[in-house]
Formats: structure tokens, sequence, C-alpha cells
């Protein structure tokens, strides 16, 4: 390449070019401005290659070849005719041009790509009677044009395919980050620094390996581009390969001294599978051995060695459909409350699409950055794992005197005090101490609250999201007179009121413990058995009230049965069925946290015989996998899972014919399949379903005090021919 200076655009996403400028800054290269898109420079051939080979956030390198006025599509041939093509490349290149076109009489992009790509084809013929090849997907040379406002400019992608393809990417799990956006990422989270200062870096869910491989390659200062066969200047006309050569053999170098000095990387995963990737990936581009790789639960993420302090970035599941699902506000609580528990002093980042989803997270965030993934705003999270900046699911209020209460909280305070009138009978007659006293009755005060009975009367009140057309002070004011009542009508200590859902504060207000007393476990009672609940750790509490009558048909229908719960949670169903005489019990779920709480709930109830077994699976494959037959089958899937513990994405809705289908091959002659879900839309598809008599059960097991929500469940009764 000769010493002729260019002037080059690197594209990159939109809200990082502030990093590229930085990054391209760092590499030496000059007159950096900074433009929506992207960042330009002027540099030589060499320093183009530079930043090929050694950006992390840019997805090209653009030379400018010419700009110039197009009023229409011959100005556009004549144009491009006139420059000369053989400075950039041969007849024997294959090429290819792509073209973006806004707001300009051209407004086909098209068509402008033919008209520019047909007066490049024609000069190379009149010139040497030969044309060059169209490639569509791997050409020599890739052209970019852009036309804005009947202006163009056409660039030479010096990069070729995006430079966010770094060349290990093997094996991948569903929807990976691009890798530039990894490198974003860990860029936002200060990990160069932590890097260099010599601390750890764990990704607790590391799919198929891209944070933890580009946190490799920045704390080893390997350039990106190292790895990767081909680039777009390699059939350039002014390509110095001794250059090219010089730059690698220095990369290299910096390779070796890297690595011989890096720190912890560690990354966890509860799928096997995204382990093996994320190692097949690694060893891709002879990285293996410098990560540690281990299956394991969010819920067990620790540090690698106990001493360690650094950084932790995290990449959960997210999505429009799952910001409501529980399973997904579950794993970002339980998330939240490894960190505090097992990384105190380090620095954690969590990359999501939603702030909802974020503030289940029971951490203050020191700083929020944005990001875009495609087209889609997220949000990286930022916190440091220290007292100061935890909060619990029990919090303060600010009490409302009744006499600065609104006429609304009145009727709330009516609506309570009746519900609680009838529902307390009922409650008395039927010996229920756990259920249901109120559910967004009123809708400006949209609530769940529960009330559990055991030591003492337990609280739980579970707030809905207000619609984003309420500001937030008339909610969060509506929240303080609701709790202030709550207090008040049931003499609450403060110990014994527990809310869920936060909301985002500003200034000095904070989500603080009710109390400073820890409660984890406490035993409830229904219908003469006993089961651990758990308010101030999970979003849930481990026993799903609208299920109450479901589980005593199942101890009614359970003697001399073998009886299977699929998605068994904390095993409430199984504990029934063991009271019911079954013959034996099998509860299978993904997580070992709810399997622990099963077996805990089979012990407080003193079954501790070898007829009782707890398998840690992934349900949908399991019952793939498994022949056995069973009488009574409760199956209670999730409405929704992307969970990367799971091979794929589970819908109840999309997923129910060979999902049900699969339970119904594991009954007996005469068996009966209990199957619910609460997606509030769903449809049985009963066609699908032969040699069954289906029966629903919904009404008949919505309990008295979830009649205002009929909603709450679907349930249907399968019973298989003889």
């Amino acid at each position: 390449m000769s010493e002729t200076t260019f002037a080059i655009f690197a594209t990159t996403a939109k809200g990082l070019e502030d990093l590229l400028a930085k990054e391209l800054t760092e590499l030496g290269l000059k007159n950096i401005r900074q433009k929506k898109g992207g960042v330009h420079f002027t540099g030589t051939g060499k320093d183009a290659m530079k930043a090929c080979l050694w950006s992390r956030i840019a997805n090209r390198i653009l030379l400018e070849i010419d700009t110039f006025d197009v009023p229409d599509d011959e100005a556009l041939y004549q144009h491009i005719y006139a420059i000369n093509w053989s400075t950039h490349f041969s007849v024997d290149d294959s090429f290819l041009i792509d073209c973006a076109v806004s707001r300009s009489n051209i407004n086909h992009s098209h068509y402008a790509s033919l008209k520019a790509k047909d007066a490049i084809v024609d000069q190379f013929r009149e010139k040497t009677g030969e044309r060059p090849t169209i490639e569509p997907n791997q050409p020599d040379i890739r052209l970019n044009l852009y036309i804005n406002n009947d202006k163009a400019i056409i660039y030479h992608d010096l990069s070729g395919e995006s430079l966010h393809k770094r060349g290990y990417r093997i094996e991948g799990e569903h929807a990976p980050l691009k890798e530039n956006l990894a490198a974003a990422i860990l860029m936002r989270a200060q990990w160069p620094e932590k890097a260099a200062q010599g601390k750890a870096f764990v990704d607790p869910m590391c799919g198929s390996g891209t944070l933890v491989i580009e946190a490799l390659l920045m704390a080893a200062n390997i350039a990106p581009g190292l790895f990767r066969e081909r680039f777009g200047f390699f059939n350039w006309q002014h390509f110095n390969q001794p250059q090219w050569l010089a730059l690698r053999k220095e990369a290299e170098s910096k390779k070796q001294i890297g690595l011989s000095k890096l720190p912890s990387i560690t990354g966890y995963d509860a799928n096997i599978h995204a382990i093996r990737a994320t190692d097949i990936n690694a060893r891709s581009i002879g990285l293996d051995g410098y990560i540690h790789l281990e299956k394991r639960d969010i819920s067990q993420a620790t540090p690698r060695k106990q001493d360690d302090v650094g950084l932790v970035v995290v990449n959960p599941p997210y999505g429009q459909r799952l910001s409501n699902k529980p399973e997904v506000h579950d794993l970002y609580f339980t998330m939240g409350e490894q960190f505090k528990k097992a990384f105190p002093n380090w620095d954690v980042s969590v990359f999501t699409d939603s702030l909802e989803l974020g503030k289940r997270i029971p951490l203050r965030a020191r700083k929020i950055h944005s990001l875009y993934n495609g087209a889609l705003e997220c949000k990286l999270l930022h916190f440091h794992i220290a007292p100061e900046n935890f909060f619990d699911s029990n919090r303060k209020f600010k009490p409302v005197s009744a006499e600065r209460r609104s006429e609304s909280a009145a009727g709330f305070h009516n609506r309570l005090k009746k519900n609680i009138k009838r529902l307390s009978k009922w409650a008395k007659r039927e010996n229920v101490s756990c259920y249901r006293v109120y559910d967004a009755d009123i809708p400006e005060y949209a609530m769940a609250i529960d009330l559990y009975y055991a030591d003492k009367l337990y609280v739980n009140v579970q707030e809905y999201e207000a619609p984003k057309s309420i500001d937030s002070k008339i909610a969060a004011h509506r929240l303080n007179e609701a709790l202030s009542i709550i207090t008040e009508e049931f003499s609450l200590t403060t110990e014994q009121l527990f809310i869920k859902q936060r909301k985002q504060q500003k200034g000095s207000q904070q989500y603080e413990k009710l109390s400073e007393e820890q409660i984890d476990f406490i035993v409830v009672e229904e219908n003469n058995l006993k089961f651990y609940v758990n308010f101030s750790n999970y979003l849930d509490t481990g026993l799903f009230l609208d299920h109450r009558i479901t589980r005593k048909m199942i101890r009614d229908m359970a003697a001399g049965k073998d009886f299977l719960n699929l998605f068994c949670y904390t095993g409430s169903a199984s504990v029934y069925a063991a009271a019911g005489g079954a013959s034996s019990t099998t509860s299978v779920d993904m997580s070992n946290t709810y399997l622990d709480w099963t077996k805990r709930n089979f012990a407080l109830n003193d079954f501790h015989d070898d007829i009782h077994q707890f398998i840690r699976e992934d349900c949908i494959k399991w019952m793939e996998d498994h022949h056995q037959k069973y009488d009574l089958i409760f199956l209670d899937p999730p409405s929704f899972s992307n969970s990367k513990r799971m091979d794929k994405r589970f819908s109840v809705q999309q997923d129910q014919v060979p999902l049900i289908q699969n339970a119904l091959s594991m009954l007996n002659a005469n068996g009966i399949l209990i199957f619910s879900n609460n997606f509030r839309n769903f449809k049985l598809e009963k066609e699908a379903f032969s040699g069954v008599q289906i029966e629903d059960l919904t009404k008949q097991t919505i309990p008295e005090d979830f009649k205002r929500n009929a909603k709450i469940h679907n349930c249907w009764k399968f019973t298989r021919n003889s």
C-alpha cells in the first residue's frame, strides 16, 4: 500500500460512536470526528488495515472513493463511470454494490445499485474487453453507495464481511449477542480497566460464550480480527501485503504477552449444551483452557476463587413476550439475591431490554447505559455489590394518615373490609388459612393482597404495574394509602407486611427493609398438610393459592396410584398425592432450588419413603426419553419459557399438542391427566387428542377467593380410554 492518505468512515451501532472514537484514538488514528452511525478519520492504507484488525466496536471500515450530486439516475451513471475503477480493483475480481437511499429523487436502492453496477461493468468492458463478475455472497470487492438528499457517497468496504464476525462463531445458542455489541457492553462496564488491574471476570449465563470470549480478547490484548481468514482489502489494488503481515506479527506478539498475564475468566451456564458451545468456540481460535467453564445454575454462581474480586457481566433472557412472565421475574430476582450473597464488593452489569425486569433485581443501580441490539433499545444496568445498595421485598412505605387520604382510598378501604367480612367467614367454615382477600377490585388500587395465617398473620402484597398514563407520583401515593389502610386494618407490625413489586425511586427515597429481622421460610397449613412459604426471597411464595381445590382433587384421586408431577415447582401437589395414599410419587423440575424446596415439604409432612422420587430435568426432554407409565399425572407448565437450561423456546399455546400427547403416552389404561396453565388466552386444541375423554374443570377448580378473576388458571381432566 502507498502512503496516500484517505478519508475513511468506520460504522458502528447507534449510541456507540463515542466508544469507537475513543478506540480509534487509542490506535493512533488522526482527525477523528464523530457522526451519527460512526466515526470519520483520515489515514493511510496501513491505518485502515490496523482499524480492521483491532477495532472491537466498528461494523465496517469504509474508504471514501468519491462524493457527488445525483439529481437523477443518469447523473449517477455518469459519475460512477467517471471514476477510474482499475485503480481500485481488477477485472478479474468479483464485486457487489450495497446501496441505501433516502429523501432523494432516486428512491429505489436496488435500481440505484444496478445503475452503478452497469457503469462499472461498462467501463471495464470498454477498457479491457472483459467484464468483472457480480458476486452476491462473498465478493472480492464490496462497494457501498449511500444517497441522501440527492447527494451520493461511494465507499470501498475494506472490512469485507462485518467486523463483528471474528471467526470463532462455530456453535451458537438462540439469538446470541453480536460480538461488537458484547465488546461495547464490556467497555461500558469498564472491563479493560479492571482487567489491567488483575481483577476477575464471571459470566453466570454464558450461552455460547460471546461475552467471556470477548472479555478474554480484551484482557489479553488480542486483536479481534486476528482470527479472520479474509478482509475486503485483500483484493484492493493498493494492498501492501508486507505491511499487513507486519501488523499481524505485531498482534501475535501482543497476544502471547497478554495470555501470559491473563486474569481469571469464568463462564457458567445451567445448560450443558451452552457450555460445550462456548468450549468449541474458544477452541476454534486456540483459546480453550484460558476460560474456566462449568455447568452451574445462576443460583449457584460464585467467584472462581474465594478471594477474587472483579466484574460480573450477564445477558439474561428478555423480550416483550417474557417481561410479564413470573418465571422470568423469578430469574432476575434470584440473580440479584445470588449477587448479594456470593459477590460482595464486585461490580455487576446486567444487559436487558426491560427496565421493569431490571427492577426485579434487589439492587440499586449506580448507572444505566442505553445500547441497541439491532433496532431494539436495551439497557445496561451497573451495580456495585455492597449493603448500602441492597433493598428487599419487604420495605418501608410512607404512611398516609386517615385525614390525608383521598375519597378513592375510602372506596378501597370499604371494599377491603367487605371482602374481609365475606371471605373470613368462608375461610373459617372451610378451614382455609391462606387466601386472597383482594385482587385489583378497584382499578386505581391495582394489587393483590394475600393473607397467610401461621404463627401470626403475614400479608403479602403484590403491586401491579401502573399504566404509563398514570403519573408515577400519583401511583406511589395510592400505594402508600393502600399500605397504610392494610397495616391498620390487620393491625400489622412491620415484619408482617411484604410488598413484592419495586418502583424506580428518585432522590433520597429508597426501598429498605421493613424489619431488621430476616424472615426466610415460614410454615403454613392447608387441608391439614404443612408447607414452607417464603415472602422475602422469591417473587412467588411457594404455594399457588388458586390451585387449592386442584391439589385436594389430586389427593382424592391418588390412593393406590403412581403419581407424576411435571413442572412440580415446590411439590405441593406431590405432597397432596402422598397424603392421599399414592403408591409412588415422582416430581420433576429443572430447578435445584424448587426440588430442594419440594424435598423439604415432604420431610415437613413426614413422608420419607423411597417411593418418592425427585428428578432435576427439563420436563419436555424427560418426557420424550422416559417410558415408565403412571396412573395419575399433574401437568402445570409455564406459559412461556426461553430458559437457557431448555433446549428450545417454549410456549404453552403453541407447544400444547406434543406436550400433552407425551404426557398422555405415559398414562396407564384408565389413567388420568390433570392439565393446567395460567395463560389467560389459552385455547385447548381438543381435536388433536384421540382415545381420551376431556372434561373442563376450570370453573370448579377456581376457589371462592379467586372468583373475581375467572381467568386465574385453566384446568382440564383427560381420562385415557381402557
